[in-house]
């Protein structure tokens, strides 16, 4: 849809001449991508769908473990710590990929039914005012937090557990620049939107 496409339908859904088109506009009109965002995207998919394989890696961990310790009595503490490795590994590289395709949690009950600018201006300050900061925060003290697991060879307190501790720990601080990255695409489209005149696009319906 073009800029004065869409600033017709806004116009008649404002005016009430066509009410339909609010509605429309409201639930369909996305913020405008930019050159930053389609690269730091489409990256960022492509990492989602790598990582959603690991799944079934973790599902395959469980299946065994459980099948080792109830049938053979036999539970491994390597395989109990694999699980929640992979599971935090996924959990902090996934946190991008949903931001990225605005697919996280919200709990604002209100937010759903805001006008696309009223949304951006929400989320412009959220962004540059609570997850930024809180991610330079995490960055400064988690950077430390691999940084002397690698130097000091820190392994699972169990003596049977897993070495290279600092392998996960890393995955905190690569959770949070990709988090970082994510951030940066959206808040670009959300300038395009608000500072510089970009329409906004409307979302293709599926089927």
């Amino acid at each position: 849809m073009s800029d004065r496409e869409f600033e017709a339908a806004e116009a008649r859904a404002v005016s009430h001449e066509h009410p339909d088109d609010l509605h429309y506009l409201i639930h369909h009109a996305e913020l405008p991508d930019t050159g930053i965002s389609r690269f730091i995207d489409r990256a960022l998919a492509r990492l989602g769908s790598a990582i959603s394989w690991a799944w079934m890696a973790l599902m395959a961990v469980i299946v065994i473990n459980v099948v080792m310790k109830n049938l053979f009595g036999e539970g491994r503490v390597e395989f109990e710590e694999i699980q929640w490795h992979i599971y935090s590994a996924l959990f902090m590289l996934g946190l991008s990929v949903t931001l990225a395709s605005d697919d996280h949690v919200r709990v604002d009950l209100l937010y759903a039914g805001f006008s696309l600018r009223t949304k951006a201006w929400i989320d412009l300050l959220g962004i540059v005012c609570l997850l930024l900061p809180f991610l330079l925060v995490l960055i400064h003290y988690g950077l430390p937090f691999v940084t002397d697991a690698f130097a000091t060879g820190e392994r699972s307190s169990s003596p049977a557990g897993l070495p290279l501790r600092w392998i996960i720990k890393s995955m905190l601080v690569a959770g949070i620049a990709l988090l970082g990255l994510a951030s940066l695409s959206r808040l670009s489209r959300i300038v395009a939107l608000l500072f510089l005149g970009h329409a906004p696009q409307i979302a293709k319906q599926e089927g």
